[in-house]
Parts: C-alpha cells; sequence; structure tokens
C-alpha cells in the first residue's frame, strides 16, 4: 500500500516489497484461490492496537478480510505469494490481514502500519525512514526556490526614505548641469537597489538615458520598472509611451498609452500625450475624443484646454479658441504655455496689441522660460522695432545661456540689420552649444558668397542628425544652394532626398517643379507637381463637434451665445477675453478696466494704440526684480565668453564637520 500519491521515481516505498513475482499477471493466480469475493465479506471490527498479532503467528486467522477497494490490487500480488509458499511445505494456506484504510497524517499512518506487522519489523523502520529522508531530500532538490535579488543584502539596514528623496534631488541637479555618469551612477546604486518598488527612479534613469540617446537601453529600464511595480504604475507606462513615440514606432507608442491610461484614468499627461500623437498622425476626431475623456476623468487640465484651443484656432474658430484659452488661464494663472499659445493666436490675427499684453503675462508667469522671450523678440522684429527684439533675445540668452536657439536668432538678426562679422561670432557660439544648429549659418556663408565653408556646415549637420525635418530642411536649402551654381544632378539629389524624410514639403516639392521649368522640362514638372498633391495628407475636421463639446465644459448656454457672437469685432473679442480673465485671476485688480483701446472701422486696433501700448509692464523694472539683471550690461553679458560649466559636484553634498565646542 503506498500511503503517497507522488510517482515512484521520486520516493523510494515506506516498506521493502517482498522479492518480484515470477508470473507477470498476478490476476491470473489470484483467481485460482479459494477466497470469496471482497464485496461479498462482510467488515469485521477494527482489532484493538494494544494487541497487535504478528503476520507469522500460528494462530487461526477468520477468512474474512479486511481492506479497502484501492488495496486490492496492491495486496493481491503479496497474498498469492504467501499461499504459493504455504503449499510447498505442505501448510495450509494463511492469508494476512490488513487494517483499514483511514485518512489520517502520515505519521499516524506510519505508526499504524508498523504496529500491525510487529515489533520483530522494528529493525526495518529505522531503516525504511532513512530511505524516505533520503527520497524527500532528493525530491527538494529538484524543486525550484524563489530567492529576491537582494539577499546577500540582507543583513543590512534599509536606509531610510529620507535618502531615496535625496538621491532622486542629487540625480536630478546632476543630470541639468550634464553629469550623467554620476546621476545614473546614484539612481542605481542608491535607489532601485534599496527601492527597486519606486517607480520615481525608473522615470529618472529613463529620462536620463533619452538624453544621450541610448533608447534601447531607456527601453529595458521602463520595462524592469513595469515589472518591479506590477504594471501599476501610470508614469512608467507614459514616459516609455513618449520614447517610442519618439523613435518613431507609432503602434507601439498607443499601446502603451492605453496601459498607462488603463493603470490609472485620472492620468491627464498619457491622455494628452496620446492625443497629441493622433493629431501628429491625423486623427483629428480621435484626439477630441481622448482629450474629452481626459477632461471627464481628470477635471480642468491648462493643457488640454490649451490643444483644444489650437485645434480649434487651426479650423479658423477663433471665438472658441478664444473660450478655450480663457479656461486654460483660469485652470492655472501661472501658465506660461496657455498665455504664450493665446499670444501666437492673436499674432496670426494681427491683433499685435492683444498679443504684446499676452506676451507680457507669459514672461510674467514665467520669468526665464526661452520660449516665451524668443517668440516675443521675433514679434517684435517682425512690426519693425530691432532694438526691442534685440533686447528681448540678449534677457533670453542671459537667463538662458546654454540655449542655442536664442543665438542663432539674435545672429541673423545681427546678420540683417548689422554685420556679418557679429553674427559669425553668434553662430561659432550656438554650434559649440549644439552642432546641429549649424544650416542658418550655411545659409549665411551661402549669401556672402562662401560656397565651401556653407558646404562644409551642411554636412557637419548632417552627419550629426540625419533624419528629423530639420535635416530635411538642411538638405532642401543645401539642393538650393547646388541648383544656383549649376549642380543640377546633385541639386536633385539632394531634393529627392529631403522628400525622404520630409514627404509633406510643399516648398521642397514646388523648389524641385521649379528646377525642371527652368531646365526645358515642363512635363517632369508637372509630374513632380501631381505627385505632390496625389500623396499629400488631408486634415478634415469635423465642425459640428464643436458645440456639443462646449455644452459639456459649460451648460450655461446664454454665456456661450454671447461669446460666440459673430457681430462683434475680432479684436473687441479678444479685449473682452483678456478682460474676463483678468478679472476671473484679480477680482480686486483695476488694471485691465483702465485700459481703453481706439478701434476703427474695420475693427482693428489703430497704429497709436499699438505703439503706444496702455500697459503698466515695465520691462527694465521687471528684468531688475525679477532676474536681478541690469538692463545696461545685456551687451557685455552677451558678448561675454561662454558660460563655465562645473565638472565637479561633489562639494555640494560633502558633509560639513562641525566641531562643537565642550563646554
Amino acid at each position: 500500500m503506498q500511503l503517497f500519491s507522488s510517482p515512484k521515481s521520486q520516493f523510494p516505498p515506506l516498506f521493502p516489497s517482498p522479492s518480484p513475482n515470477p508470473n507477470p499477471n498476478p490476476r491470473a493466480l489470484s483467481s485460482k484461490l479459494p477466497v470469496r469475493s471482497f464485496s461479498s465479506l462482510p467488515l469485521l471490527k477494527t482489532p484493538p492496537s494494544s494487541s497487535p498479532k504478528s503476520s507469522s503467528s500460528p494462530s487461526p486467522v477468520p477468512e474474512q478480510l479486511l481492506c479497502s477497494e484501492s488495496d486490492v490490487e496492491e495486496d493481491e500480488v503479496e497474498e498469492v505469494e504467501e499461499y504459493r509458499g504455504g503449499e510447498e511445505k505442505g501448510l495450509e494456506p494463511v492469508l494476512a490481514v490488513r487494517r483499514p484504510v483511514k485518512e489520517v497524517s502520515q505519521g499516524e499512518a506510519i505508526d499504524s502500519v508498523t504496529d500491525s506487522y510487529g515489533k520483530e519489523e522494528g529493525s526495518e523502520r529505522s531503516s525504511n525512514s532513512s530511505k524516505i529522508d533520503e527520497g524527500l531530500s532528493e525530491f527538494a532538490k529538484r524543486m525550484p526556490i524563489f530567492e529576491p535579488e537582494r539577499i546577500s543584502g540582507a543583513a543590512e539596514e534599509r536606509p531610510l526614505p529620507i535618502n531615496l528623496e535625496l538621491g532622486l534631488y542629487r540625480a536630478k541637479v546632476l543630470t541639468r548641469n550634464f553629469e550623467f555618469k554620476e546621476a545614473e551612477k546614484i539612481l542605481l546604486k542608491q535607489c532601485i537597489s534599496y527601492w527597486p518598488e519606486d517607480g520615481r527612479v525608473y522615470v529618472a534613469l529613463g529620462k536620463l538615458l533619452s538624453k544621450q540617446s541610448k533608447y534601447s537601453e531607456a527601453r529595458s529600464v521602463y520595462e524592469r520598472g513595469c515589472q518591479a511595480t506590477q504594471g501599476e504604475n501610470s508614469y512608467i507606462w507614459q514616459c516609455w509611451a513618449v520614447l517610442e513615440n519618439k523613435i518613431g514606432n507609432i503602434r507601439r507608442a498607443r499601446e502603451l498609452f492605453d496601459a498607462a491610461t488603463v493603470a490609472d484614468k485620472k492620468h491627464v499627461a498619457a491622455w494628452h500625450g496620446w492625443a497629441v500623437l493622433e493629431i501628429k498622425q491625423g486623427n483629428i476626431k480621435k484626439a477630441r475624443n481622448l482629450l474629452a475623456k481626459g477632461l471627464k476623468f481628470c477635471g480642468g487640465n491648462e493643457y488640454i484646454y490649451q490643444t483644444l484651443a489650437l485645434l480649434e484656432a487651426k479650423a479658423n474658430r477663433f471665438e472658441q479658441a478664444r473660450f478655450l484659452f480663457q479656461q486654460a488661464t483660469k485652470c492655472n494663472h501661472k501658465s506660461c504655455a496657455s498665455w504664450l499659445a493665446w499670444a501666437q493666436v492673436e499674432m496670426q490675427q494681427e491683433n499685435n496689441f492683444i498679443a504684446r499684453q499676452l506676451f507680457e503675462k507669459a514672461v510674467q508667469a514665467s520669468p526665464k522660460n526661452r520660449f516665451a522671450w524668443h517668440i516675443w523678440a521675433l514679434f517684435e522684429a517682425s512690426l519693425g522695432d530691432i532694438d526691442k527684439g534685440r533686447k528681448l533675445l540678449k534677457i533670453g540668452h542671459a537667463v538662458n545661456p546654454r540655449d542655442p536657439v536664442l543665438l542663432q536668432s539674435l545672429a541673423l538678426l545681427e546678420y540683417k540689420y548689422s554685420s556679418a562679422n557679429v553674427a559669425r561670432v553668434l553662430f561659432r557660439k550656438a554650434s559649440k552649444l549644439d552642432p546641429r544648429h549649424q544650416p542658418a549659418w550655411g545659409w549665411m556663408e551661402w549669401k556672402e558668397g562662401n560656397i565651401s565653408t556653407a558646404r562644409e556646415l551642411y554636412q557637419r549637420a548632417l552627419s550629426i542628425d540625419s533624419t528629423s525635418e530639420s535635416a530635411a530642411r538642411c538638405l532642401q536649402a543645401w539642393g538650393v544652394l547646388e541648383q544656383r551654381i549649376g549642380n543640377l544632378s546633385i541639386a536633385r539629389r539632394l531634393f529627392r532626398s529631403s522628400l525622404n524624410i520630409n514627404s509633406q514639403s510643399y516648398i521642397t516639392w514646388m523648389t524641385w517643379a521649379s528646377l525642371e521649368d527652368k531646365q526645358g522640362n515642363p512635363v517632369r514638372a508637372e509630374e513632380i507637381r501631381n505627385l505632390y498633391f496625389e500623396q499629400r495628407t488631408e486634415v478634415v475636421d469635423d465642425a459640428s463637434w464643436v458645440m456639443g463639446f462646449l455644452d459639456i465644459i459649460d451648460p450655461a448656454l446664454d454665456s456661450i451665445k454671447r461669446l460666440l457672437n459673430l457681430e462683434q469685432p475680432s479684436d473687441l473679442k479678444g479685449q473682452n477675453a483678456m478682460r474676463s480673465t483678468e478679472e476671473a485671476n484679480n477680482p480686486t485688480s483695476e488694471a485691465s478696466s483702465s485700459s481703453s483701446l481706439s478701434i476703427n472701422s474695420y475693427g482693428k486696433v489703430t497704429e497709436e494704440s499699438v505703439s503706444l501700448p496702455n500697459s503698466n509692464f515695465n520691462l527694465d523694472a521687471f528684468v531688475r526684480e525679477k532676474l536681478s539683471l541690469d538692463p545696461f550690461e545685456l551687451d557685455m553679458l552677451t558678448e561675454s565668453s561662454e558660460p563655465r560649466i562645473r565638472t565637479s559636484r561633489s562639494r555640494i553634498w560633502r558633509s560639513v564637520q562641525k566641531t562643537i565646542p565642550v563646554p
């Protein structure tokens, strides 16, 4: 009888079985025995365990056998062997009595069976138990045992949670100063080794690797983070989706954004990032649905309102766009991106006075925002105020000394209104900060007649970046250069390479078509134009969705109807939106009601009000108070040497030994 249901290959039998039966069919022999059927035998009472009888005892044994149905097949072989042995010795056949099987524990079963065999088999008990132990040990060796990765450091005490916060902050500061190796070392050895379940560490490390263009390593970090957090951290999913979108895996990015929203439906960055992806792919209706879900689950958010407003402005529904911009600034009055996007929309509508006020709001919300200073400077330069544009660019460079775009725009401004030598100095500083910003410098050298220098700058820029849209523009500019000097075959190859990167560039297609026209190939030029119109992607927006969405945002239909009054001039609509926003953000201030605009019969702001805006914003005082800069020293700061970068920040984290005086 087996006491275990495990395979016989894993455990040895409890007791040694008799000698193997030479007859391979024991049932054939058992059928010859003069024994009645087991099912017809009456049940016997269990004899007391205190007086066990040996199986070899000559005392008479009743013919009835007491056993269970599961033991019949195993006991028949032993009974047949005992019966045949009795016939050979001339004795009467004696059958062994079996105790009934009970559902008892392993120890009780072993004791009860051992008692039935008698005391003379006690020696076999110890040997069999040792065999059981050996079988169990062999079985345990085959079983996989889970051991944590940090099992060696189990004896070490886990640091206090404040060390995790300090490690994350130190890594953030080191990353900001481009000390990537030290930041990565802190995140791996001081954060992940002790807090592998915290998702912030994986997010910081993945972003750090993405800045170094180590995309495969960043992907593996995000995957490890999702496994460590059991897929419940939506921030890791969202950062992973942004990485895949940046690489170009659009389908994978959609799946990861979906996983982020499943992990946390209130994660607004996942909804917004997914919507921006769909907008870039031309799925405007899908993007609107995702933004609407973001508002439904997350409430009002300035980024969602801002994106919706830009969609409305792109569809030439400027009244709805102003309403949504107003909602965005109400959600966060310090949102520089919302003020800046609103200002650009007013720029497109030539509402210059309103745009200037919005630019002032943007720099007040974020005094060090490089985009605000840059776009405001370009706006003033486009209106003819070159000195103010130059001043704004210098302020932006002073607060962002490592931004190459500001220096490049300032160099182009100096080249157009000053001299090429001053522009070269600024271009050289910008290229040292970021070598990718060299096509504009190449364009200037081409205009100055330095063809070889222009080619060298174009080649250097393409060797660093050859797949982005800036590379496509660089190839197009280089193609124009080769066309002007007569290298038509090279120009055609450069145009084709540019279109392989960005097939939606209208300028590149038309430039190539004009080249063929000038060479007397009108058929080829027409083919190129037809190719552009065949492969271009048209984005069709559904205007019927707008009113339904506005009804969801604000059920007050009367106020919406007043807001969407089409008979009101566009500038006056912008003024009212600005005024209501300022009243909502500053109810005690009367600055918004003190301004008065002179509007002509066409609904546009007059030149007098543009040149002399009635605004209380003082740029010089703002720069002195908020940025601690002297407006008269901006030229000195721009012409000075490059900003110094600290190569080591060990002194920041070095503990200071303080000596306490002993009284």
